[in-house]
């Protein structure tokens, strides 16, 4: 397979696991309704008087995230270890995210585009880079593609009654 073939098929496979394990707490919140729902942040509030990440960031959706970038990953050519990996850095990024958001006033699963996907994909394939030795350009290319992508898939998600925002 050509080089651009090879970075194009690495691409597409990352974006697969990267969505995988943003999607799973989702998916883990519809079976498991509140069971196992204890926020990462422990209810604690930041100096400002705002939550520190918010009750939408749980236990439930870290293992979840980890669970299924796992047990994806092999379908997808990766290590297991790989996609365990990928997960938890996906939901390090989207924590880090919920930070952000929560400094800058945005309520808890408030919209705040690019916010909202660029750490929960940057962040694991910049973790996953010297692991893979990921070329820079497939680490921006599948980064802008969840970015460009992620909001219209929210949105797919929402009117099939798997999410509760379009965001």
């Amino acid at each position: 397979m050509p080089l651009a073939m090879d970075g194009l098929w690495l691409g597409v496979r990352l974006l697969l696991l990267l969505t995988l394990a943003n999607f799973s707490p989702i998916v883990a919140r519809r079976f498991l309704g509140e069971r196992w729902a204890a926020p990462l942040d422990g209810g604690l509030y930041w100096p400002d008087g705002r939550p520190l990440l918010g009750p939408s960031k749980t236990w439930r959706g870290l293992f979840a995230a980890v669970a299924a970038g796992a047990l994806g990953a092999p379908l997808l050519g990766f290590p297991f270890e790989v996609g365990a990996l990928a997960g938890a850095a996906s939901m390090a990024g989207d924590a880090l995210a919920s930070f952000a958001k929560r400094r800058l006033g945005i309520a808890s699963s408030g919209r705040a585009f690019v916010l909202d996907q660029l750490p929960e994909s940057l962040l694991p394939l910049l973790v996953l880079q010297p692991v893979l030795h990921l070329p820079l350009v497939v680490v921006a290319g599948v980064s802008l593609a969840f970015v460009l992508l992620e909001p219209p898939a929210a949105k797919l998600a929402y009117r099939l009654g798997w999410r509760e925002t379009p965001y």
